[in-house]
């Protein structure tokens, strides 16, 4: 049985104007995203900025509204509890964030920060709290003594690991790590990815992790779905679609990343070059006149793109 299922999810935001602030048009952050994870899958969800990771990883943790669709969570149908504080739900889903500066409370210790979720869903003794934050620094590889620390006091790789840390509190069966190291330098990211990894291994974890940096993505993640305009474009394992990318908007990401070796660099240049030419002339055969995406198609059995 699948973990996760997410059917024709749709989010939309009305533009309202006019005298009468009547409801103009609407701008499709997320229009018609259908998937499926299982348990302990790492999931990649790549895109451009703006166009709908995020909101489809908000949307599934019931932090925005959701204008249509249906989110089916271990054989149940969430769509309306989703967004409920208390529900089971809530405690089997947590989210990694990416602005690790605003995501921790100033305010308050790590002990604090960490042991939230753990307050409002269980019930321990202050004892207990204090052991299982203990045990969680722990896990993310973190001294005990930080847990009487204020956020301002450490470097950005560890407030990711105290994030990390307190998504992990409920031992929940699926995570949402929206760009996770994408403010982090080159050897932070290296050092978080470590953990998640291992995190995973250990806890039998899922992860739904959104990025836009595909080497980071080819190094997490079994199967990808790349996205553009709000809706997917290609849907596949990360072999196929490294190896043979259908669409265009998926051919021009792949060719974007750098390659160290400098003898490639005129045979790079000119397949980009062929690349953008395909995408200026032939655009029509990979989007609707109005610039929308078309419906998936199965090219494989583990291989979608949209085409028409």
């Amino acid at each position: 049985m699948p973990l996760l299922e997410v059917k024709d999810l749709k989010v939309h935001y009305p533009i309202r104007g006019g005298i009468l602030n009547r409801v103009q048009r609407y701008v499709k952050a997320v229009d018609g995203v259908s998937f499926t994870m299982e348990p302990g899958e790492t999931l990649g969800l790549i895109g451009e900025s703006g166009c709908g990771k995020t909101t489809t990883g908000k949307a599934i943790l019931g932090l925005c509204h959701i204008t249509s669709g249906q989110i089916v969570f271990d054989g149940e149908d969430i769509t309306k509890q989703v967004k409920k504080n208390r529900s089971p739900y809530r405690k089997s889903v947590q989210m990694i964030f990416q602005d690790v500066f605003s995501s921790l409370n100033p305010r308050k210790r790590v002990m604090d920060i960490i042991a939230e979720p753990i307050r409002n869903f269980e019930n321990l003794t202050p004892l207990e709290e204090k052991k299982r934050v203990e045990e969680l620094l722990g896990i993310v590889g973190m001294s005990p003594t930080v847990a009487t620390k204020y956020p301002f006091e450490f470097s950005g790789g560890q407030r990711q690991r105290i994030g990390l840390a307190r998504a992990i509190a409920l031992k929940p069966r699926l995570i949402v790590a929206d760009e996770p190291v994408s403010a982090l330098d080159l050897s932070i990211q290296a050092q978080v990815l470590n953990y998640l990894v291992d995190i995973q291994e250990e806890l039998g974890l899922a992860y739904l992790f959104i990025s836009h940096d595909l080497g980071v993505v080819k190094y997490m993640c079994k199967n990808l779905a790349i996205m553009h305009n709000s809706r997917f474009v290609e849907f596949g394992t990360s072999e196929h679609i490294y190896e043979n990318p259908a669409h265009i908007y998926t051919k021009r990401l792949i060719a974007a990343i750098p390659d160290v070796d400098p003898t490639k660099r005129d045979e790079n240049s000119q397949r980009r070059n062929a690349i953008n030419d395909e995408y200026t002339n032939q655009r029509d055969k990979y989007y609707k006149e109005d610039g929308s995406v078309y419906d998936l198609k199965q090219l494989s059995e583990k291989h979608f793109v949209a085409l028409p």
